[in-house]
């Protein structure tokens, strides 16, 4: 959602705290003047804190402050799409089983569109066979190549081993066309005829 904001003579408030270009705070002035001061600096007055006590005004350009409030929003979106990221987590020896109903979970997770963590954790000694983490960590890609593509290789951060999953995008079967269609059935009814002449 945008957010607007109010600029120059737009601003209603009498007295405002304004904070300079450079961040500093240049302190409380009436509104006509904290204008007449941007204007002076060839700048904007904008409003961005309508609540305080003093309302909390900015002197900037305003294209440069749109610019900075969109790389803001673009940031908050890209860090909103990693929070989406799950994480399942599995044991060196885990049993068959358990292996199994951590993939149908993992499954679950990629058909939702989300990013799968896929940890192994060793306790004590495990750390010591790191190679059966690394041959889960294979067997679960092979076993799920046809939902994900591993978007990471094997890291290893203190006892955790894992990798990041990403979910494949499903390229839809290209429909046949009616002419295809029309085609194929002329080639049945050709293939009939020719049997009912022999």
């Amino acid at each position: 959602m945008k957010k607007y904001y109010k600029t120059n003579q737009y601003i209603t408030a009498p007295e405002l705290r304004v904070v300079g270009p450079d961040e500093k705070q240049i302190g409380v002035m009436k509104r006509d003047e904290a204008i007449f001061k941007a204007r002076q600096m060839g700048m904007d007055l904008i409003l961005v804190a309508d609540k305080a006590k003093p309302p909390v005004a900015k002197i900037v350009d305003f294209n440069k402050f749109k610019y900075q409030q969109q790389q803001k929003e673009k940031e908050s979106k890209k860090k909103g799409k990693q929070a989406d990221q799950k994480e399942v987590r599995i044991t060196p020896f885990i049993a068959q089983g358990d292996f199994q109903n951590r993939l149908k979970k993992i499954k679950q997770f990629l058909d939702k569109g989300h990013k799968v963590k896929l940890t192994v954790k060793f306790t004590g000694r495990q750390i010591t066979r790191k190679d059966f983490g690394d041959k889960l960590l294979k067997q679960a890609v092979d076993k799920m190549a046809q939902y994900c593509t591993q978007e990471t290789q094997p890291k290893l951060q203190g006892k955790l081993l894992w990798i990041t999953l990403a979910p494949k995008k499903q390229t839809p079967s290209a429909k046949q066309t009616p002419s295809a269609k029309s085609a194929k059935s002329a080639k049945s009814a050709k293939s009939k005829h020719a049997k009912k002449k022999k």
